[in-house]
């Protein structure tokens, strides 16, 4: 049941979304992580970039596993307030929600404010290998919480979400530098991938207190809007690029009749 689940258009849809949000809410783990990969040795940093890739699968998918089995089975009522039951699962997604709310609004303060990760933001310098490694794997395993429950809040099958979270790790791990060039070259991008984080965190915490109000988001209005949102931004992002190669056209035009003139 569960295979045949797998391989639907629906599931396939659910993937490459979580797996496209996955990358992009990353870049700021992945500036961060490579702060802290600056200061090992030349020599080391690939044996460190392969070991922060196998750490951040491993600590991703047991959270996956973990938050899906208690979603997925966790519908014993709890607690019961002003005559509605909630269950493990609601408070789960209600909790997730307002995380990823919190976390959302907060991000997008700082993307308004001009603040970005620095070295100012990084911990002293370690003594050793070793001491290097822990701080990346436990700044990566804060920063996947709210990627989990990205993935908690798009996705319905757990092995779906271990899939497009070992996706999104495998193409950090493999482009980090040009994903982080291109998402600092069109920051729209980022506050793009943060507006449907706020939808997804909204759509976490309603169906939070689904035993109030008894219903659900449809997931694909969710990635009908993520489809469309993305698609008008690659069409801008088109637009700029044609803009800047006809203003750089009629100036070299220009250049050359003042020099003919």
């Amino acid at each position: 049941m569960v295979m045949e689940q797998l391989f639907t258009l629906d599931a396939l849809i659910s993937l490459i979304t979580l797996a496209t949000l996955e990358v992009v809410l990353g870049i700021d783990n992945v500036i961060f992580v490579s702060i802290l990969m600056g200061r090992i040795e030349e020599s080391k940093r690939l044996k460190a970039r392969k070991i922060w890739m196998i750490a951040g699968i491993l600590v991703r998918i047991s959270l996956l596993m973990v938050l899906g089995w208690l979603v997925q089975n966790g519908n014993q009522a709890l607690f019961t307030i002003a005559g509605y039951e909630f269950n493990l699962r609601n408070l789960i997604m209600f909790i997730g929600g307002l995380f990823l709310l919190y976390k959302t609004v907060k991000e997008i303060h700082e993307k308004l404010e001009g603040e970005e990760p620095n070295e100012t933001n990084v911990k002293p310098r370690a003594s050793s290998f070793g001491g290097l490694m822990f701080q990346i794997v436990l700044v990566d395993m804060i920063f996947s919480f709210d990627s989990i429950i990205t993935a908690v809040g798009l996705a319905r099958l757990v092995p779906i979400m271990m899939i497009a979270v070992v996706i999104a790790m495998i193409i950090m791990f493999l482009f980090s530098q040009k994903i982080s060039d291109f998402i600092h070259k069109h920051p729209t991008l980022k506050m793009l991938a943060l507006a449907f984080l706020l939808m997804v965190g909204f759509s976490l915490f309603f169906e939070g207190l689904e035993p109030i109000h008894g219903k659900e988001i449809p997931k694909g209005y969710i990635y009908f809007a993520m489809a469309f949102s993305f698609g008008v931004e690659l069409l801008n992002m088109y637009a700029k690029k044609n803009s800047r190669k006809k203003s750089a056209a009629k100036l070299s035009k220009k250049a050359v009749t003042e020099q003919v003139g």
